[in-house]
């Protein structure tokens, strides 16, 4: 049984046209999906629609096997995680409290928890490099620092299934490796991973399989030598771009009219 299912999926917001269309793929347990596109193409609909936070206007989204819209919130949060966007430091709580959140579905009736709640805690704070800031208010953090303080409140829930919306916004060059890298750490330990991300580079060396939107409802899925082609990312995105393969893995750079790589 795959964990997740997305079968002829389309969806279009009111007084506009379709977003989505017909997009249809399924995720076994431990599998990576990068998806990509450009701004408005669809994907952090795409998001909404997996998480049942939007119905869509037909087909059907299935998290392991049931229909999206039979689950309660609280028994979805047994088996898909969400991590937004960097949500800034609006929050009033340190970085333990924060994570404690993720065991919300887990805690039994009267909400307190108990030492195994606490474990998970201590456990997602060690993976995700945080335990000595355990303490330290999110408004205190930088970007970094708090994205990976939402990626351990997921750690913490104990999904099969972790879904991100460009986890990796606002990050330097290192901070968006680091968090890739512990994607796909997550993933070797058994979760199934969604990302939406803007790096085409790191959607290709991460990602078992890539999912394109490329707006107006059209979409392709593949894997980088298949999805990240200059053809594609120009139709797609209304740039040239440059694609070479380096070990084994595809790497793509936007060619700007006044860039030295553009040739008329």
């Amino acid at each position: 049984m795959k964990v997740l299912e997305v079968d002829t999926v389309s969806f279009a917001y009111p007084g506009q046209g379709e977003v989505l269309s017909n997009v249809t793929f399924g995720l076994e347990a431990g599998s990576f999906l990068a998806v990509i596109g450009p701004n408005g193409a669809g994907k952090t609909t795409l998001v909404r629609l997996v998480m049942g936070l939007l119905p869509p206007r037909c087909g059907t989204v299935r998290v392991a096997g049931c229909d999206i819209g039979r689950y309660s919130r609280f028994r979805l949060a047994r088996q898909a995680a969400l991590v937004r966007q960097d949500a800034g430091g609006v929050w009033p709580f340190t970085i333990a409290e924060a994570v404690l959140m993720g065991r919300t579905s887990h805690l039994r009736m009267g909400g307190f928890e108990r030492e195994a709640d606490r474990d998970a805690v201590r456990r997602a704070l060690e993976v995700t490099g945080l335990a000595d800031l355990a303490d330290r208010p999110l408004s205190q953090l930088s970007a970094g620092q708090r994205q990976r303080a939402f990626i351990a409140r997921a750690i913490a829930q104990d999904t099969p299934l972790v879904v991100l919306d460009e986890p990796t916004t606002y990050l330097d060059v290192r901070y968006q490796v680091g968090i890739f890298d512990l994607l796909k750490e997550m993933q070797q330990g058994g979760k199934t991973i969604l990302a939406v991300t803007h790096d085409l580079n790191l959607a290709g060396q991460y990602g078992d399989a890539i999912l394109l939107l490329a707006g107006g409802g059209r979409w392709a899925l593949g894997g980088g030598d298949e999805v990240l082609t200059p053809e594609r990312l120009q139709e797609a995105f209304g740039v040239r771009v440059a694609a070479v393969d380096v070990g084994g893995g595809r790497f793509v750079t936007p060619l700007g009219k006044y860039g030295r790589g553009y040739r008329a």
